[in-house]
This record gives structure tokens, C-alpha cells and sequence, in this order.
């Protein structure tokens, strides 16, 4: 093995600063607002001792592990940085052989334990697969096909497709996501058609997943009586349950279909007030839904107590319109990105005092800040190549908590599922706020996708991603649409589990196409996310269905024998 001692942060080099974290430091000093550092140490001795026969090729050091808002946190653990294929074989043969568990990180971008519990103890058997490194290829397989390792970032991706002409009709919002970790948790953007609109060659309305024509995954195989490499095509039955796995797998390589990039104009306005962009169906005036009819890409961000969303719409526009500024580069709200001293000052106020009451003022500020920062910096009207409108999300952002749905519909239902979820909550937070409770003081975020629907790939006999939220319904084939909805709020704010929980509840009582989102928050209840057992162990498989249910985890299963690949909330999860 090679022990190494140096400095690395779970975000991408150059985000952070050499200060130390602590979750005291986290929650009273406001580094939600910054990215947090992470020291690698390393004993040479110890590392002998305590991982026999380590692979002498491999990078080997001590790291913390830290989510995206610090909620989950691991001190002292063991990771590695195989820089190809052949060192995560033999890493993984090496963790099955001493009993030790294997979990790939990436950016470390999520929210809920699918990489690890919070407080695994640094003698754990766990042992972290950083991909970011190395395994970060990128090569076109044809004109329609690009190569990419799992390490690489979103940013980096649709960097180089746009090099060669190519791009994405959506994808999320931050940059900094490795593709390996979008695609185990079927990422999105937001973007379904615009009234008389086709899908473009190449290009899906759905999720990450669903553009996968092949993928390389560490399995074992009985007959060698080891883990290995195999590649599968999107054709088979395997691969199904690969596409969107969870971290129930260690995926290496993928190859993607990819279509002709497109220029997005991105208009940005804050002067619809929400009781008429979310009003009842069949309401007159400028409803979402009027919205996605017009341009087919929008979504909402909905400042806690405040009464006009700001409201984002992307149309394609082959040429400058004439009141467009034309973008080169993505992330262009530097207001949004880089948290303005009004916004930090109220943050710090709230966390260090506990000033939860002050989540009116914040929403209002951060409204403003957005109104006021869109004018400023000329950024209400963009246009360029898709990547430079779609990521607008950076590092240093408000780090906030989230959680996530997809709530499976027909086009013709996405208003009346906006209207009596936003009802829903705006009743609730008033009724909270009366008792002198704000468990909410970040934003509601409303998102549209289409489903994934497999021929998207063009590839004969593909099949749909088992466990992706967007997988199409065979008993329901009038859902054509999912609208996502998350609500955000600073890590522990008071009564936000009890609130969220409320939030999830109206959605399975109220949607029966109603899904987690895997990288965020569920499974509520009064006191902690990822907790409520019904939701567990009979909401979620029943979102997807016993038989599909089952199908992936008996893949899991068969493929992971050993069970490297997990860890103990996967092992609930799946039973």
C-alpha cells in the first residue's frame, strides 16, 4: 500500500479554506455558507495493522467524511484513490477478503445515508473509493455516444460534449456532481415539452439514468470466485437495476447517449405572486402550468414566508434574442452563489442565537437579494449554450437541508398537484408560525420532469431503470409527468422533522404517484429523516411495486453477495 499525508476537502480543489471543522462550528458560526475542509492524516504503522495486505499500488489515507450540510459526518476513516478499473478490483477483492465494506464517494453532494451512516466509528470496517481523482476519462464512442468515467463532474461533462456540439436537454443544477453519483441516484434537471414540441435525437425528458447505454460495474463472479469487471448493455436484465442503484454497486465507466446541444434563453422573473403562478387548475393568468405549455423547462423557488417566487423559465432560442445577454460561461448568479452579508449576517443571527423566529425577515432578504441581484448583474434574461443556463448552483452556496419528491401525473394534473401541495404547505407553515414555530426558513423548489422512458436511448430491447422515481408506471400508463418538490431549511432548525413529516404524509395520502427522491430527505418522522419504518419498509417498495421491488434487490444481492456494497440503513432499506 502507499500511505499518504496531505489536505482534501469533499468538494472540488480550490472551494475551501485550511480551517477546522466541527459540527458545533458548523451550526453556530454559519459554515452552512461555505465549503467544509477536510484533513487526511495517515500512520504508516497503522495502516499496516489495521488493513493487512492492502494492495500496494493504491493511494491510502485517513479522511472525515462530511455530506453536503454537514448532517452527516464520519471522522478518521480509512479511503483510497484507485487511479483505474483494475485498482478498484482489487480493492474490492481486498475489502470482501477482510470483511470490510466498500462505499464510492464522489463530491459527497447529497443528503441522505446512502454513503454512509452518521457516526460510523474510524475503526469501522469501512472503507472509502474516492473516484474524483482518477477515474475521470472522456472519450466520444460515436456521434452520438461519449465515454465517461464515473469520477468526472457534471460540469466537465457537459463541458466537453459542448467542445463537440453536443449537450443535454437538462440536468441539475450543481456542477460539482460526479456523474457516478448522479446516475445511482437518477438525477434531473427540469424540462418536459413545450406545446408541439419532439424530443430531439439523442435526448431524453428524463432522468440521468435513462440516457445509459452501457455500464461497467465491480460483480462478483462465482466461477472465477471473485469480483470483477463486467460490462453491461442497457438491453439487459442486470443493467435494469444498475442504472440507478443506490450505492448498492460500485459503477466505473458509463456510456451515454447524447444528442446535438441546443442555446437555452433563461428568463428569470420575481413579479408573479404565488397565488396566481400556483393557482387552481383551469385558472386564468400566468400559472406554471401556462409556463410549461409555453417552454417547457421552469422552476420555482418559493423564499419561506415571502409571496413571489422567483420563477425561472429556459426556451430554446437557436439565436440571441435581442434583450438577451449572451452567457460563456455557466453559474451566473454570483448573488446566489456567494452569500451576500445581509443573508450571511441573518443566517449567523439564527444559528449562533437561535432566532428561528427570524425566518420571515431571512425570506424576505434573500427575495429581495434575488429581485435586486438579477438587475444588477444583468442576469433576468440569458442566453447561450445549455450548459451555461442549466448550472447555476456553486460550492458556496447556502448549504441548507432538504427533502425530495416526485409526484408521478398526467401533464394535464402538474397544476393541480402544484396548487394543493403549495396550499398544503402555506396552511401548515401559517399554522405553525402561529404557535411561534418557523421550521422552514429556506425555499420550496418546484421541478418538472417527463419519465424515463427507455426507447429514449435508441437502443433495441432497452429497459426502463428499476429503482429510478421516474420510472414509467405499467399500471398507470396516463402518468407522463413527475413534478418534484423539495423544501429546504437550515440544519437544525426546531420542529423541521415534524413539519417535513406533516409534507410527506399529504403526498402519500394525497398522490399515489408519489416517490422519494433518493439523495434527499424522507421517511420522516417527528425527530429524524430516514427513520420511519412504514415508509421503509412498505411506502417506498410500494411506490415501485413488489415485482420491480424485489427484482433489485434480488440483483443487489446476486451480484454483491458478500454485501461490500452497503451499509447498515441499505441493509434496512432492502431487508
Amino acid at each position: 500500500m502507499r500511505v499518504t499525508d496531505h489536505v482534501a476537502n469533499n468538494l472540488q480543489p480550490g472551494n475551501g479554506s485550511s480551517a477546522p471543522w466541527t459540527r458545533r462550528g458548523f451550526l453556530l458560526s454559519a459554515a452552512a455558507l461555505a465549503a467544509v475542509p477536510v484533513l487526511l492524516t495517515a500512520d504508516p504503522a497503522r495502516a499496516a495493522a489495521e488493513l493487512p495486505d492492502f494492495p500496494a499500488e493504491v493511494d491510502l489515507y485517513r479522511s472525515a467524511y462530511r455530506n453536503w450540510v454537514g448532517e452527516i459526518t464520519a471522522d478518521g476513516l480509512w479511503a483510497c484513490a484507485p487511479t483505474d478499473a483494475g485498482q478498484v478490483v482489487s480493492v474490492v477483492n481486498w475489502a470482501w477478503q477482510h470483511g470490510w465494506r466498500v462505499r464510492a464517494r464522489g463530491s459527497s453532494h447529497g443528503w441522505s445515508p446512502l454513503t454512509i451512516e452518521s457516526g460510523t466509528a474510524s475503526d469501522a470496517p469501512v472503507l472509502l473509493v474516492d473516484t474524483a481523482p482518477h477515474l475521470t476519462g472522456l472519450t466520444l464512442d460515436s456521434a452520438s455516444a461519449v465515454r465517461a468515467g464515473t469520477g468526472v463532474t457534471l460540469e466537465a461533462l457537459l463541458t466537453h460534449l459542448e467542445g463537440h456540439g453536443l449537450g443535454l436537454t437538462a440536468a441539475p443544477a450543481p456542477g460539482d456532481l460526479t456523474l457516478g453519483g448522479a446516475l445511482a441516484i437518477d438525477a434531473h434537471g427540469t424540462a418536459v415539452p413545450a406545446d408541439g414540441e419532439e424530443r430531439t435525437a439523442g435526448h431524453t425528458f428524463g432522468s440521468l439514468s435513462n440516457l445509459v447505454l452501457s455500464l461497467t460495474a465491480v460483480v462478483w463472479d462465482s466461477d472465477a470466485g471473485a469480483y470483477v469487471l463486467r460490462t453491461y448493455s442497457r438491453d439487459e436484465a442486470d443493467c435494469a437495476a444498475l442504472l440507478t442503484h443506490l450505492g448498492r454497486s460500485l459503477v466505473t465507466e458509463v456510456v451515454l447517449r447524447v444528442g446535438a446541444n441546443a442555446n437555452l434563453r433563461c428568463l428569470s422573473r420575481t413579479d408573479i405572486p404565488a397565488t396566481e403562478l400556483f393557482a387552481a387548475p383551469g385558472s386564468d393568468g400566468r400559472t406554471f402550468a401556462s409556463f410549461l405549455d409555453e417552454a417547457g423547462r421552469a422552476e420555482a423557488i418559493w423564499f419561506a414566508f415571502t409571496e413571489f417566487p422567483w420563477l425561472k423559465v429556459w426556451s430554446v432560442a437557436p439565436t440571441r434574442p435581442l434583450t438577451s445577454r449572451r452567457v460563456s460561461s455557466p453559474y451566473n448568479y454570483p448573488f446566489s452563489d456567494n452569500v451576500p452579508t445581509l443573508v450571511a449576517d441573518l443566517v449567523g443571527r439564527i444559528l449562533s442565537d437561535g432566532a428561528w423566529y427570524l425566518a420571515p425577515v431571512l425570506g424576505n432578504a434573500q427575495l429581495d437579494v434575488a429581485a435586486l441581484g438579477l438587475t444588477a448583474t444583468l442576469s433576468a434574461d440569458i442566453w447561450g449554450p445549455s450548459k451555461n443556463t442549466l448550472l447555476y448552483v456553486k460550492p458556496t452556496t447556502l448549504r441548507e437541508t432538504a427533502n425530495g419528491y416526485a409526484v408521478l401525473t398526467g401533464r394535464d394534473q402538474v397544476q393541480r398537484v402544484v396548487h394543493e401541495f403549495t396550499e398544503f404547505y402555506r396552511e401548515r407553515l401559517a399554522a405553525y408560525a402561529a404557535l411561534g414555530r418557523f421550521p422552514v426558513n429556506g425555499t420550496v423548489e418546484i421541478r418538472v420532469t417527463g419519465l424515463d422512458h427507455p426507447a429514449d436511448a435508441e437502443l433495441t430491447g432497452a429497459r426502463a431503470p428499476l429503482l429510478s422515481a421516474l420510472r414509467p408506471s405499467s399500471e398507470h400508463p396516463e402518468w407522463d409527468t413527475a413534478v418534484w418538490l423539495d423544501v429546504l431549511t437550515l440544519p437544525g432548525t426546531p420542529y423541521a422533522e415534524e413539519f417535513l413529516r406533516e409534507l410527506e404524509q399529504f403526498l402519500f395520502r394525497s398522490f399515489d404517484g408519489t416517490r422519494v427522491e433518493w439523495s434527499k430527505g424522507w421517511a420522516y418522522t417527528d425527530k429524524a429523516a430516514w427513520s420511519d419504518e412504514q415508509v421503509l419498509g412498505t411506502a417506498v417498495p410500494g411506490s415501485f411495486g413488489e415485482s420491480v421491488w424485489g427484482q433489485a434487490a434480488g440483483t443487489f444481492d446476486r451480484l454483491d453477495p458478500h454485501g461490500v456494497f452497503g451499509n447498515a440503513f441499505l441493509d434496512r432499506l432492502f431487508g
